[in-house]
């Protein structure tokens, strides 16, 4: 996950992680660390690692949103931009243009290695850095590592799938996650996946960024929550919605069954050390002790043993999980603590995918460090027991740390090693898991002789813990362990502290009995994995009791604001309205401000449980808002640019006004184009609508060198004399750019206006 405890922050604590010059990239108890797990046959690889961890991060891009909104932007980049980039000579020396990464599918990522005085000095650099960060700004570039964008990759994500991701903020790999599940939306529209994405994180500011990030995908299908994965509670949901082929907007019969939810794809992207992180983390050169990681393992485990729970017994689901740590007491240790905890999962050989992705196999053998100076090792956990060391060090440390005796039986290989040096990236680990599809062969001999396979330590129940209250939900109590979990001041055995993990087939049993982004960041570092996962938090901001959010109200579908919105905006009638949640308010009775839309599963989540005790703090979209209009005119409700993508297919055709070149540069060349400045056959519809939210479509055209290549949609805001492109300054520039080639905004003082809750004026 890339949020080490450390934080990168410099030597004084300011951050200024820049002026740490290369020659301070060193750090002894690194190097004596690593050079004892033997990562690689040839010490000169070693260096070669050493070597590029020393050198500056290239800075990688990964074009997002719907697959066919990411396609199309992806050729204007390979079209426009990059054959300007091609012949680029700064000071003498040629600059090389921005290559595709060739592992990524469909080649929407992207890799450059630019000095910043290349960017902000030279013409078509320049030109093509303020592309970036508009397109980043309005989501449709993601400034994101490229080894970030693995594990969402192997996750194999698609629209019917219920997915988790554990570990989510800052929130691109939930994103990748979203862009799945949106597969099948258009250039104009988005669908109602029938499935579900949970993104879960235990810091509650982090929540907040993940909420921004996600935004930039605006889905039905998101709930986000705040909670200490390793303890995340079952939710319960109808029996028909935990099926594969359930209805993406069609409630769920009232007399269904609840049933926990079982998840089809879980991502761990767990908290780690983050030593892989060190080319734009630099100050963690300094600060690297062996010691984060083995104070982070048992965490580590109990959040993917929690995943292995979660996930759906029908053997088609998948957890993968990640850190961006070389450490193998973090990688390695853990994937094998938790598949000798539950034996019914098994890695999965993914080296047939993505072939272009250097990779090497998982570790098969190393030796933890007990100090922080990487000084002391033991071969074995028995001879650190046996050792003069004293208990209570003794007493850090699991046996799980250690390679198991059963190793070659786990086909630890199949985990996969990203080094820097491979293909000029960050270090990265990725694992995948599944349920096993068959007993072995052994195991069923055994059974028919009678025989019992002696179980690990980690598997044996403990003797004072009743099977049955195993899987709970836990309480508040519960949930507030997260904050002393991720942050281990000292290295510390929680799991041994607890007790052995007890056997998830125990585990398993008891669920069926009881079922119920800002410019200088594409400068400097990437939003994602570039927060400390730790330390970041003061107690209270996570689960700990003190949450406070609006709750989650389904209005009936025959509310008369509801429907006054709907009639108004002119949505059919097969519009799901039963599908409509409101924030701001205590009853269905009180003025509302937002409607939200959710899909039926996300609908069913919050009606069947307490939305407070999984902390909720995001669900559904917003589409509509109220809009407060000019002196003589009522506030009506208008459809927000967020939304439209949503509710489009829902509007009446005859409703969507037909737009031109010309009309949508009068609208981006002023705040509030008078009507009378239209060309006439667009003014002629504007005459003939009523005054509000309205909806234009411009579709494909070319003119005096502009080419629009596909349909446009967009809301627009109506008053007496003028009209309002309702879409941000931001969005308007990065529109602007991509079709004029330049911002026809800039220079344009914006008048005097009060802002609206996204960013859009109250119109006078």
């Amino acid at each position: 996950m890339g949020r080490g405890r450390k934080g990168g922050r410099g030597e004084d604590g300011s951050g200024r992680t820049d002026l740490i010059e290369k020659l301070n990239m060193h750090n002894e108890r690194f190097t004596r660390y690593y050079k004892k797990q033997s990562l690689f046959n040839d010490e000169k690889e070693f260096e070669e690692m050493l070597d590029a961890m020393r050198r500056h991060l290239p800075t990688t891009f990964r074009v997002a949103g719907s697959r066919q909104t990411a396609h199309s932007l992806n050729q204007t980049i390979t079209d426009v931009h990059v054959p300007g980039l091609s012949d680029i000579v700064f000071e003498d020396e040629k600059i090389p243009p921005p290559v595709q990464l060739p592992w990524y599918p469909d080649g929407l990522a992207w890799q450059f290695n630019v000095p910043k005085k290349v960017l902000r000095r030279q013409p078509e650099f320049k030109k093509f850095h303020s592309f970036l960060v508009f397109e980043t700004e309005v989501g449709n570039i993601s400034r994101q590592e490229a080894v970030s964008m693995i594990p969402p990759l192997f996750l194999d994500v698609e629209p019917h799938h219920k997915v988790m991701d554990m570990c989510a903020a800052p929130g691109s790999k939930t994103a990748q996650i979203l862009e799945a599940l949106h597969s099948q939306d258009t250039l104009t529209s988005s669908s109602i996946p029938s499935g579900l994405l949970v993104a879960n994180d235990s810091d509650n500011k982090r929540t907040h960024l993940l909420i921004h990030q996600s935004a930039r995908l605006p889905s039905p299908a998101l709930m986000v929550t705040n909670l200490d994965a390793s303890n995340y509670p079952v939710i319960k949901v109808p029996a028909s919605l935990n099926a594969k082929d359930h209805a993406s907007v069609q409630p769920a019969p009232q007399s269904d069954k609840l049933e926990p939810l079982m998840f089809d794809r879980i991502l761990c992207d767990v908290p780690c050390s983050g030593d892989g992180t060190m080319r734009k983390n630099i100050g963690i050169w300094k600060s690297w002790q062996p010691m984060d990681g083995n104070g982070l393992h048992s965490l580590q485990i109990r959040i993917l043993q929690r995943a292995m729970r979660m996930l759906t017994k029908d053997g088609t689901g998948r957890i993968v999980y990640s850190t961006c740590s070389l450490n193998p007491v973090e990688n390695e240790a853990v994937i094998c603590a938790a598949l000798n905890s539950n034996p019914a999962f098994e890695l999965v050989d993914v080296s047939d995918k993505f072939p272009s992705l250097q990779r090497r196999p998982g570790l098969k053998t190393w030796i933890p460090s007990v100090d922080r100076t990487a000084s002391t090792f033991f071969e074995t956990w028995e001879d650190l027991m046996t050792s003069s060391l004293d208990d209570p060090t003794k007493a850090r440390f699991l046996k799980s740390q250690w390679a198991p005796e059963n190793i070659e039986d786990l086909h630890i290989d199949r985990c996969m090693r990203i080094y820097p040096h491979l293909q000029d990236t960050g270090g990265f680990f990725v694992a995948v898991l599944e349920r096993k599809k068959k007993k072995s062969a052994t195991s069923q001999r055994k059974r028919q002789h009678g025989e019992t396979e002696e179980l690990p330590d980690s598997k044996r129940p403990r003797i004072e813990e009743s099977d049955e209250t195993i899987d709970e939900e836990p309480s508040p109590e519960l949930a507030s362990t997260a904050e002393e979990d991720e942050a281990p001041s000292e290295p510390v055995s929680a799991i041994e502290e607890a007790g052995p993990e007890p056997p998830v087939s125990a585990i398993e049993e008891a669920l069926e009995e009881n079922p119920g982004s800002p410019s200088e960041a594409m400068d400097t570092v990437d939003v994602e994995d570039s927060t400390p996962a730790a330390a970041s938090s003061s107690k209270g901001e996570k689960g700990d009791g003190s949450f406070k959010e609006n709750p989650y109200i389904y209005l009936p579908q025959d509310h008369p604001l509801l429907q006054a919105c709907l009639a108004r905006l002119k949505m059919v009638p097969s519009f799901p309205s039963h599908n409509v949640l409101v924030r701001n308010v205590e009853s269905v009775h009180t003025p509302i401000r937002s409607f939200y839309l959710s899909n039926a599963l996300v609908k069913a989540v919050i009606t069947h449980n307490d939305y407070q005790k999984f902390r909720l703090t995001a669900a559904g979209t917003k589409v509509f808002t109220k809009q407060e209009a000019g002196k003589g005119l009522d506030a009506q409700y208008r459809v927000l640019g967020e939304g439209l993508p949503v509710v489009l297919p829902f509007v009446e055709p005859s409703a969507i006004l037909t737009g031109s070149l010309s009309a949508l540069r009068t609208f981006l060349e002023s705040y509030y184009p008078l009507v009378a400045t239209f060309e006439e056959k667009f003014r002629e519809q504007i005459d003939e609508s009523s005054t509000g939210s309205l909806i234009v479509r411009f579709p494909p055209e070319e003119s005096d060198g502009v080419v629009l290549t596909h349909d446009l949609v967009l809301p627009i805001w109506k008053s007496n004399v003028s009209l309002s492109l309702m879409i941000d300054k931001k969005a308007k520039s990065a529109l602007s750019l991509r079709l004029f080639h330049k911002d026809l905004l800039a220079g344009v003082k914006a008048p005097g206006h009060k802002k609206e809750e996204d960013g859009n004026p109250s119109l006078e």
